[in-house]
């Protein structure tokens, strides 16, 4: 039997507009939501590992009320318990502040092995796994690319190539794109999640450490440029060398 928990983030969706308003980006105008790729993955090992070796599951997400799609998401795949970590004003939480939430969470749920994608599709920081692990100190093993279960051993990318490494309990693991394939819900596990109860908890955080200043939006590309016949061939080797700089 094995105890295990995965962490979920909301993050918008790739094909959402992200507007700045207020020097911030405005939460309130994205239309979609969706789990986080990376952690895909990593439930969907999670639960490959329940099934081999029996125990639980508790999902764990940081953020408001519209978070909780993530772990209703998460419960019609077969996930048990459902936990999300919040409190009134963590609106501009810095990511220490984040992995000292998630790992009181963490701890609560008794959870054997922790199991996260290796980033977030929005800030890309690459630091919960991590964070969490040298908080509740446990190793941690990142980027897995593949995992056998029996083990359980994992693979993960190295810069000479990859390499499998195996771990006792308890350990954080951050999971990178896998060729397995991620299961969808079906009708009846979509029913069930409707009726999942989700537990709200708070946490220690400390201060901030971090002062953002403001968010802006991405420089406007310039136009393209349109160029015609042999004679232009010599002006566009020259822009693509000099100005793109792509040769």
């Amino acid at each position: 039997m094995v105890e295990i928990a995965v962490l979920l983030k909301q993050v918008p969706d790739t094909t959402a507009r992200i507007t700045v308003a207020g020097d911030r980006v405005d939460e309130n105008a994205i239309t979609s939501w969706v789990t986080s790729p990376y952690d895909e993955y990593a439930l969907e090992a999670a639960l490959q590992h329940k099934e081999a070796a029996g125990g639980s599951i508790t999902a764990i997400t940081l953020g408001p009320a519209r978070a909780d799609k993530v772990l209703k998401d998460a419960a019609a795949l077969g996930v048990e318990q459902l936990v999300r970590v919040w409190q009134d004003g963590w609106e501009s939480l810095d990511s220490i502040q984040v992995q000292a939430a998630l790992a009181v969470a963490v701890q609560a749920s008794g959870a054997e092995y922790v199991y996260c994608g290796k980033q977030a599709a929005d800030t890309n920081q690459g630091s919960t796994g991590p964070g969490v692990a040298e908080i509740i100190g446990a190793p941690c093993i990142v980027e897995i690319t593949d995992f056998d279960v029996s083990g359980p051993s994992f693979t993960r990318s190295s810069a000479t190539g990859s390499e499998k490494v195996t771990v006792a309990a308890p350990a954080v693991l951050t999971f990178s794109k896998m060729t397995i394939e991620l299961r969808r819900p079906n009708v009846r596990g979509i029913m069930m999640a409707k009726r999942a109860q989700i537990e709200v908890v708070g946490g220690e955080i400390g201060t901030t450490n971090v002062s953002v200043v403001r968010h802006a939006s991405p420089a406007q590309k310039p136009p393209g440029k349109t160029f015609e016949g042999a004679d232009s061939v010599p002006e566009v080797v020259g822009l693509l060398r000099d100005e793109a700089k792509v040769i």
